[in-house]
C-alpha cells in the first residue's frame, strides 16, 4: 500500500473486551458520512423525550438541493416525517434528509452530543454541500477508530434500528456476504449494522458485527492518493479478519498488511 496512506482501525469483541486488529486506532483522520450518526443519536435522544417528534413533517425544500447520496432528491414526496428522514439517512446516507434535519434542530446540538460522545474528537463538522467554498469547513466530518468502537460498544437502540438497512456493503461488510437490499432480518445469524463514508481519497465504515450472538464492534477508517481498489480489497480483508475472529479462527494479532 502507498505511503501516502493512512489508516485508523480498531475491532473489539464486545463481550470480552478482546482487541482484535488495531492500528492508530486514535488518528483523526476525514470521514465524510460517519459523522451523521451523530445526527441521528441526537433525534433518537429527542424522540426518547417526545416520541411524537418522530410524526413531525419536514419538507425537502425548506433547504437547497445537494447532490450525490440518497434517495429522496429522486422521489416526487414534498415532506416526510422526521423518522422517515432518519431512516433515509440510515439507509442510504441521504444528503438532502441530512440537510432537512440540520436545518430543523441545529448543528450546535449535534456537535455537542460529538463532544460528549466522542473523547478523541469525532465531529461532525458541517452540512452536506455540493461545493466547499474557502470559508466553509474543509470537510463534512473527522473521526477516529477508537471514538467509533466506543459508540458501538454501547449504541442508541434507534439509531440502531435506522442503521440496520444500511445499503452500503462495499468496504468493511463486502465480506460478510450479505445482501445489500435485504439484511436487517433479525433472524439471521449473521447481522450488520454500519455507517460509511465516501469522499475523494476517503473511504470509512464503522459499526456493529453479530455472528451468532457473537459480537465486535469496528471501526475502518482510510484516507489516501491514487487508486482506490486497493483500499476497498484491503478494507475487505479487515473484514474478513472480523468475521473470522467471531467465528472463532483467528488469533488476535494476526492481520493483514498495510
Amino acid at each position: 500500500m502507498s505511503p501516502r496512506t493512512e489508516w485508523s482501525i480498531l475491532a473489539v469483541d464486545t463481550g470480552s473486551g478482546e482487541t482484535l486488529v488495531e492500528s492508530a486506532s486514535d488518528l483523526l483522520l476525514p470521514t465524510a458520512s460517519v459523522a451523521k450518526i451523530f445526527l441521528l443519536h441526537h433525534l433518537a435522544e429527542l424522540l426518547d423525550e417526545d416520541r411524537s417528534l418522530g410524526e413531525l413533517m419536514l419538507r425537502k425544500d425548506s433547504v437547497a438541493p445537494v447532490a450525490d447520496s440518497g434517495l429522496w432528491q429522486h422521489l416526487d414526496v414534498p415532506a416526510l416525517t422526521m423518522n422517515d428522514c432518519a431512516r433515509l439517512v440510515g439507509a442510504v446516507s441521504d444528503n438532502l434528509a441530512t440537510n432537512v434535519l440540520l436545518d430543523h434542530v441545529g448543528l450546535a446540538p449535534v456537535q455537542a452530543v460529538a463532544r460528549r460522545l466522542a473523547a478523541g474528537g469525532s465531529m461532525l463538522n458541517d452540512s452536506v454541500r455540493d461545493v466547499r467554498r474557502p470559508e466553509d469547513p474543509p470537510m463534512l466530518s473527522v473521526g477516529c477508530a477508537a471514538d467509533w468502537v466506543a459508540y458501538f460498544r454501547t449504541p442508541h437502540p434507534t439509531v440502531m434500528s435506522w442503521l440496520a438497512p444500511s445499503a452500503d456493503l462495499s468496504m468493511v461488510s463486502a465480506a460478510f456476504g450479505l445482501d445489500p437490499l435485504a439484511h436487517a432480518d433479525p433472524e439471521q445469524n449473521l447481522r450488520v449494522w454500519s455507517k460509511t463514508g465516501t469522499d475523494d481519497g476517503v473511504r470509512a465504515e464503522v459499526g456493529l458485527l453479530d455472528v451468532g450472538g457473537r459480537q465486535a464492534a469496528y471501526a475502518v477508517i482510510c484516507r489516501f492518493q491514487g487508486e482506490v481498489l486497493p483500499v476497498l480489497a484491503q478494507m475487505r480483508a479487515y473484514g474478513t479478519l472480523i468475521l473470522d475472529a467471531l467465528q472463532g479462527g483467528y488469533a488476535p494479532g494476526q492481520g493483514p498488511a498495510r
